[in-house]
């Protein structure tokens, strides 16, 4: 079809859109006869229809998209407002992406909010396309309600204490068809935690048939509130008081709490043998010329400020007895090649870092400027092989490299780096360095095994207008607050200190997969899979293994069979913080810490499911996918996952939902839809039952490494 023609069909038809076409992609695709279920929508068809549909959406030519005008003043996801029922005075509100939590018994949603039962409430609005029906269906330990345009539309009374509550695998029936007008629909929804057990919901829809999936956050949207504002100032006062490590110059008599309490700066120990003294200096000076998102305060002030830096890295330069590893070296991953010299680029360090010759505009990125001239010799190579070694809360991930990689990694990076001659410290200061160390609050943070003698208030008796946030002295840090942060700090301070004794998985993890840039990789390279599925879409388990560098293997494979690089990047650990953030993603979710053990495969379903991935009557997903050794065998573009990681990698629920639909999960997918309306086009296996199919398929999953090959297409 040429291109005039499609674009005057398209603009007819959406100018007329039927009440059943809901978003812009498949109103186009219906349009144009495209049929998504088909295999043969590959990816050349899929840039084509979003090219078509973006250049409708710009020209305002299609009335499938939303207008402008109903989302000027909106922000994507719900308001979710949490409260304690024992305390009805404690609440505090949030941003949500969509309606699901998971909260252990005991525990709290918000660490605003005091443990124990709570209620949630959720306000904004579902964004409509086009005038359609929709069904939704909950899944809840605790009681449920939902309201669309004012009107009921679920109702779960299962409330343990009072009634049986639902169980884990139940849900509730289908909604009646909800109509849904064109724009921004009201919706409001509450939930109350149980009288027992954990308390979690998840919300689901669907246009048609019965199998639900999650609401995207791209469909939800709320207005701004000053209680909103207000919380969130709170909320930013709580990260920054954490980040900046506030509890360790500042006492406070805490049980537990946020896992972060328990942050450490680099270790002082052996600092000498790792780090250049003429840059310590310089770093101690003005840290912020150095790395502007630093945590590290200017502790220096004054005219002297120059020469006690000085001291303080001529003294540290004497200390070369490293310490041991706290932590084993992580296992390096199986390669195909040796390392590359262009490793900066092919591990997306850019995606964090600026390179050491990078000459641009400023940037929010880590430069690496400075690499030459901040490692002692040898020392990078040995840094990038275990970055946590003396700092386990670093923000710089393990890469798990060989040491070939890290020294071809170190090679590179001082090849461009800046030969700058730094002046050493006068080796005569180091006495005074000693003292300063003892004296200005270094070893509150970093650790060193001498007397720590600077002492200041314990936290109970700060005042918000004193010291960091108040008239500076000469014995005060200066962290560079900006007057917005300044704010939320005091008033953090002054309503917020007793949230630091209180965990919130979910909050935990949509905080620091932001500080850690997640989202710079997954959502904007090829081949990661976008940051906001993953909690619905990964075993936690598996999950807190993978993110902790603890799974042997890479789920995907570097190169393909025939030897083509396809994904030499991949997913960095970060060890002391990968059980919260497993956690945590899966808490978004409304998904627990610990999922159910996998039920063992049935036989006569093993060897229909093996029919099926197999090429032989089946859906060829040997095309793409390999079952452990046997390699996939016509990759066109991009290799799938190895079969034989799916199950104990996936949740049930996703997998079914990914299989029936995978381009409503990912846009970007090569993943063609096989199954439409409850239908398979292989009619004579399993009566053609999608629903039966999808289930003999994960039954040969099931057996993992132990599966038998399927076929190939080549003589057995």
């Amino acid at each position: 079809m040429r291109s005039s023609v499609v674009n005057e069909k398209v603009a007819e038809d959406c100018r007329t859109p039927k009440p059943s076409d809901i978003g812009a992609p498949r109103c186009i695709a219906k349009r144009l006869g495209v049929r998504q279920s088909s295999a043969a929508f590959n990816r050349r068809a899929q840039k084509q229809l979003r090219h078509v549909i973006c250049v409708f959406a710009l020209t305002g030519i299609c009335s499938c998209a939303a207008s402008a005008q109903q989302r000027a003043n909106m922000d994507s996801g719900l308001v979710v407002s949490f409260r304690s029922v024992n305390s009805p005075n404690r609440a505090h509100s949030s941003v949500a992406p969509q309606i699901g939590l998971y909260v252990a018994q005991g525990g709290t949603p918000s660490p605003f909010v005091p443990n124990g039962p709570f209620t949630a409430k959720w306000d904004g609005y579902v964004n409509a396309d086009l005038r359609g029906e929709f069904f939704f269906r909950a899944e809840a330990n605790g009681a449920f309600e939902l309201k669309i345009n004012g009107k009921p539309v679920l109702q779960l009374t299962n409330h343990a204490g009072e009634t049986p509550a639902l169980p884990v695998r139940e849900a509730s029936a289908l909604s009646e068809a909800v109509q849904l007008n064109k724009g921004a629909n009201p919706l409001t929804a509450v939930f109350k935690s149980p009288g027992r057990g954990d308390a979690w919901v998840r919300l689901g829809w669907t246009e048609k048939g019965t199998n639900t999936s999650p609401i995207p956050r791209e469909s939800l949207m709320h207005a701004a509130t000053p209680e909103l504002a207000r919380d969130e100032q709170l909320a930013l006062g709580r990260e920054l008081f954490l980040e900046h490590r506030c509890i360790k110059c500042h006492a406070a008599k805490l049980s537990s709490g946020a896992p972060e309490l328990s942050m450490d700066p680099p270790s002082f120990e052996g600092i000498g043998a790792r780090r250049q003294s003429g840059w310590m200096a310089r770093w101690i000076l003005h840290p912020k010329s150095q790395r502007s998102d630093t945590r590290m305060p200017e502790v220096l002030h004054g005219e002297n400020a120059e020469a006690e830096a000085q001291a303080i890295a001529a003294y540290l330069g004497t200390l070369r007895t490293e310490s041991e590893p706290a932590l084993q070296p992580l296992k390096p991953l199986k390669h195909n090649a040796e390392p590359s010299p262009a490793l900066f680029e092919k591990l997306l360090c850019a995606a964090c870092h600026t390179a050491p010759d990078y000459a641009g505009p400023p940037t929010n990125k880590v430069a690496l400027a400075q690499v030459a001239t901040k490692f002692q010799p040898g020392k990078l190579a040995h840094y990038l092989l275990m970055p946590e070694r003396d700092y386990a809360w670093t923000r710089m991930p393990n890469f798990r490299l060989t040491e070939s990689e890290a020294k071809a990694l170190a090679q590179q990076l001082l090849a461009a780096a800046p030969k700058e001659q730094m002046p050493t410290p006068d080796s005569s200061l180091t006495t005074k360095g000693n003292e300063l160390v003892q004296t200005r609050g270094c070893l509150n943070c970093h650790s060193l095994a001498i007397e720590n003698k600077f002492h200041t208030k314990p936290l109970e008796a700060l005042s918000s207008v004193a010291g960091c946030l108040g008239v500076m002295s000469s014995a005060s840090p200066a962290y560079g607050f900006s007057t917005e942060e300044r704010a939320a700090l005091q008033a953090f301070l002054k309503t917020g200190i007793e949230s630091l004794d209180r965990q919130a998985s979910a909050e935990f993890a949509e905080r620091q997969t932001r500080i850690l840039n997640c989202t710079a990789c997954h959502s904007q390279q090829e081949g990661f899979p976008p940051l906001p599925i993953l909690g619905g879409k990964l075993r936690p388990e598996w999950s807190a293994a993978f993110i902790a560098g603890e799974i042997p293997y890479k789920p995907r494979a570097e190169t393909h069979p025939k030897g083509e690089v396809w994904l030499e990047a991949r997913m960095p650990a970060f060890r002391a913080r990968a059980k919260y953030l497993a956690e945590g993603l899966a808490a978004q979710h409304g998904f627990g810490a610990h999922t159910a053990p996998n039920p063992k495969p049935d036989p006569e379903l093993v060897k229909i499911g093996q029919k099926l991935v197999g090429k032989d009557g089946g859906f060829s997903c040997v095309s793409c996918h390999a079952v452990g050794s046997v390699a996939a065998a016509d990759v066109f573009e991009s290799e799938g996952i190895n079969f034989i990681y799916s199950a104990e990698r996936l949740l049930p629920d996703y997998y079914r939902r990914w299989v029936r639909n995978p381009l409503s999960i990912d846009p970007q997918t090569k993943m063609p839809m096989y199954f439409e309306e409850g239908r398979s086009p292989l009619t004579e296996i399993l009566d053609g039952d999608a629903e039966k199919q999808i289930d003999a398929i994960w039954n040969y999953l099931l057996l993992g490494a132990k599966m038998p090959p399927p076929n190939t297409g080549e003589a057995q």
